[in-house]
């Protein structure tokens, strides 16, 4: 959480808390007793050349360090995940159908641009007991795979990069009301996607806790 980004994200004004860097957000859960993991796939802002490249995603998982026992606890792991295309600044909540393929391991790929990016989320919430919570983590997988394998691989030209992140809600059931029924307790680190399978992560607690609690990866 403490490194610059490895890439930009494009469109998304320089100004943001999270357009250049990682950052953490409301780390106390409050009175919310949900959360989710979630993501966001961008083009890098010096553009994306490639044509023929998708991004495959799978194996979203959230973990909460319990203030009880010290240990860490799995509260989301899915293949699949849901997610839409959203406007890169996500201004008004815009957004609209992803250009999604199925695999054959249940897992999903994609393709970002155009002004827009791909925001995903685990299936479903989980819920959280807000006074036993320590620390927050969240991870997923991705790679880079040919989109139509009868056109050359342009996969070296790709410049696609992705972040984990995770938010608390007020409840399983809450509809988004700008801000209001959700806050986001992390955004990580912005890192470009890969041929070999990479994760992107997201953690709440400080270098020495994590030294002293790894997370179960």
């Amino acid at each position: 959480m403490q490194p610059p980004h490895e890439g930009i994200p494009h469109g998304i004004p320089l100004h943001r808390s999270w357009a250049t860097g990682p950052r953490l957000g409301s780390t106390d859960p409050g009175t919310f007793t949900a959360m989710t993991a979630w993501g966001q796939l961008y083009e890098a802002a010096e553009g994306n050349p490639a044509t023929n490249t998708r991004v495959q995603i799978k194996n979203i998982k959230a973990y909460y360090l319990s203030k009880t026992d010290k240990k860490w606890h799995i509260l989301q792991s899915s293949v699949m995940l849901e997610g839409a295309a959203y406007r890169e600044d996500f201004s008004g909540n815009v957004n609209t159908a992803a250009d999604i393929r199925y695999e054959s391991d249940g897992s999903i790929s994609v393709k970002a641009g155009n002004g827009y990016n791909f925001h995903f989320w685990a299936p479903s919430r989980a819920s959280i007991n807000p006074i036993d919570v320590m620390g927050m983590f969240t991870t997923v997988q991705a790679r880079l795979v040919v989109d139509n394998f009868n056109k050359p691989d342009d996969r070296s030209k790709a410049r696609y990069i992705l972040s984990e992140g995770g938010d608390y809600w007020l409840n399983l059931t809450a509809h988004w009301n700008n801000l209001a029924t959700n806050k986001d307790f992390g955004i990580g680190k912005f890192k470009y996607v890969k041929n070999n399978w990479q994760a992107f992560n997201v953690i709440t607690l400080p270098e020495d806790q994590i030294r002293r609690n790894p997370p179960p990866i």
